[in-house]
């Protein structure tokens, strides 16, 4: 991944985002550190999409889908969306730690 200049935060993903209780502090922390990530080739018709799944500092578990944009000159991660993970989710999580 390539290094970045920081998040791309407007009022729709912001709003998409926060409409499950996450805050945007908590999914760019989630971000900054050590998450899973996949290419989330679903919904990647327009642009390279990512899914990424962990734990916050708070010990919630976050799914998060983002992409990354250029803006002048730098790389921006946009969150599309985000929500705390189902307890089947956080299980499999879990089960199978970092092979996921």
């Amino acid at each position: 991944m390539p290094k970045l200049a920081g998040f791309d935060w407007d009022g729709a993903n912001l709003g998409k985002c926060s409409k499950h209780g996450v805050s945007p502090q908590e999914i760019e922390a989630l971000l900054r550190g050590t998450p899973h990530v996949a290419p989330d080739g679903k919904h990647s018709a327009q642009e390279k999409r990512y899914l990424a799944i962990g734990r916050t500092l708070a010990g919630r578990y976050v799914f998060v889908a983002f992409t990354l944009r250029e803006k002048d000159g730098v790389i921006l991660l946009r969150p599309i969306s985000a929500r705390y993970m189902h307890k089947k989710e956080v299980a499999a999580y879990e089960k199978k730690g970092a092979s996921l």
